[in-house]
């Protein structure tokens, strides 16, 4: 049973003004030559990723750590694999979209942590390129975003080179009232 101060005390608590996100997607290997992650392409992986859209693993990822930290709807509720405008459109154009819609709710993006786990391709190459381009379609500075990868040492699916994983976690900060504006 809750007393009349405890409830009282109850009543004016807020959300947190931080809060973390996890985002995780996966994508089957196929024959190709547009694989495309965190926003940089791959020709020469001699493979790409099934998708409606570019099937950017990491970026699906990403937008989920947003999304969830903020309390909002998954990429596939803001960005749906039924909706034909959504086929074979580039994922930077989500990740953009995220980042808009978290300002508009009054959301800051603190940091974003995405890791690939994949056999193939290698990636450090890359890495500051899509740290930049992932940086620049959220608004933040390229310092904020972490890319890295490793592979599943030869096991299960991702060994197999069948498909590809991703997992990202993400810090956000809200707007002064502590939780979000009205969501989707």
């Amino acid at each position: 049973m809750v007393d009349r101060r405890q409830k009282s005390k109850l009543q004016t608590l807020t959300a947190p003004a931080f809060r973390v996100g996890f985002g995780y997607d996966v994508h089957r290997t196929r024959p190709g030559r547009d694989l495309k992650l965190g926003g940089v392409a791959f020709p020469n992986a001699g493979f790409s990723l099934e998708g409606h859209s570019d099937a950017d693993v990491l970026l699906h990822a990403a937008c989920d750590a947003l999304l969830g930290a903020s309390g909002f709807a998954d990429i596939g509720t803001w960005f749906p694999n039924t909706d034909p405008r959504h086929r074979r459109r580039n994922s930077l154009d989500f990740l953009r979209q995220v980042g808009g819609i978290l300002r508009a709710r009054g959301v800051s993006v603190v940091n974003l942590d995405c890791s690939l786990v994949a056999e193939a391709p290698k990636i450090a190459g890359k890495v500051a390129l899509m740290r930049r381009r992932m940086a620049k379609a959220l608004g933040i500075l390229p310092d904020q975003v972490a890319v890295k990868a490793t592979t599943n040492e030869g096991l299960g699916f991702v060994g197999r080179q069948e498909g590809l994983a991703a997992f990202a976690v993400s810090l956000v900060q809200f707007n002064s009232s502590g939780s979000p504006k009205k969501s989707k």
